[in-house]
């Protein structure tokens, strides 16, 4: 099939990959625009352009898919169906009308479950025991579209970057699966029953909140990391959490329980295993405690 793919974050760079590999012929890819990135805020290209690059692949970058000639360009690529990774942009009817067979979406979720800009974050943080991605036919509707196939995998005690990582290899699988054969895949509405929205996230949002139980606080932690990173403030440093565990142990909520980080939580505690301090490397927590004292009976500002 002649392809058009589009797709920004390391998300979306297996399904180029996958699709290549299948002998699918990608005739362009579009993601959005180089942002400054670094300490030196010089201009980055997103890992889909750069990796379609490195294809050989003609890349495009509009700051947005509204334009005529944007428009115009997209349909003149004759294709016979647009795959969508965690693009980025809204795309207008006639984008959406271009391809022989619409736009295809591989979306990081159960749908009708986690519809929206965070799918693997929200379904970790609400304790959901499995997540998926669905491959499903773009519509104007926030991810309303019908669906062609699913993929279920077990959250466990994963982090949001390591079921990413994982949902991106499945769902380029599944989105090659799909292409090959069409006709065995049709497209299935979305049941109304079960819908829930996966809001962007706020930074605000990883700051550890103590008063509540201190599994949902462990869930912060891993739906934080890779970013925008679980953390918890003392004595006015700040201190990103990268891994913890629970423990049944009866506490005020914010209070160190013991001289190993054992921080009180709602209900029951959470112990902090890997850490890291403004400007260094993550450690484990004995390496932190080996020079920087927390005594039981500190607060942690949360």
């Amino acid at each position: 099939m002649r392809i058009i793919y589009m797709g920004t974050p390391d998300f979306a760079v297996p399904g180029l990959e996958q699709l290549a590999k299948g002998g699918h012929d990608i005739v362009a890819a579009y993601s959005q625009p180089p942002r400054p990135a670094g300490r030196g805020k010089a201009l980055r290209a997103s890992p889909v352009q750069e990796r379609a690059e490195a294809m050989g692949v003609p890349v495009r970058t509009p700051l947005s898919l509204k334009d005529a000639e944007v428009q115009a360009e997209f349909a003149a690529w004759n294709a016979d169906v647009a795959v969508v990774a965690a693009y980025g942009l809204i795309l207008p009817r006639a984008i959406l009308d271009a391809p022989r067979h619409g736009c295809m979406n591989i979306h990081a979720s159960l749908l009708p479950r986690w519809r929206g800009a965070a799918p693997i974050q929200r379904a970790i943080l609400a304790g959901d025991n499995v997540t998926g991605v669905t491959i499903m036919d773009m519509e104007a509707g926030l991810d309303t579209g019908p669906m062609r196939a699913k993929h279920v995998t077990p959250i466990e005690d994963k982090t949001a970057g390591a079921l990413t990582a994982e949902l991106a290899l499945a769902g380029a699988e599944l989105m090659v699966e799909v292409l090959d054969d069409i006709a065995l895949h049709p497209a299935v509405a979305q049941p109304d029953e079960g819908v829930t929205y996966a809001a962007k996230i706020d930074k605000a949002e990883a700051r550890l909140d103590f008063s509540r139980d201190a599994h949902r606080v462990e869930r912060q932690v891993r739906a934080f990391n890779p970013w925008p990173g679980a953390f918890f403030a003392y004595r006015g440093e700040r201190f990103r959490v990268l891994a913890a565990h629970v423990e049944a142990h009866a506490g005020e909520p914010g209070v160190l329980i013991d001289h190993s980080l054992l921080i009180g939580c709602g209900h029951h505690a959470i112990r902090p295993t890997l850490i890291q301090r403004a400007g260094k490397g993550a450690m484990s927590v004995g390496e932190l405690l080996r020079g920087f004292d927390m005594p039981a009976g500190g607060r942690v500002d949360a």
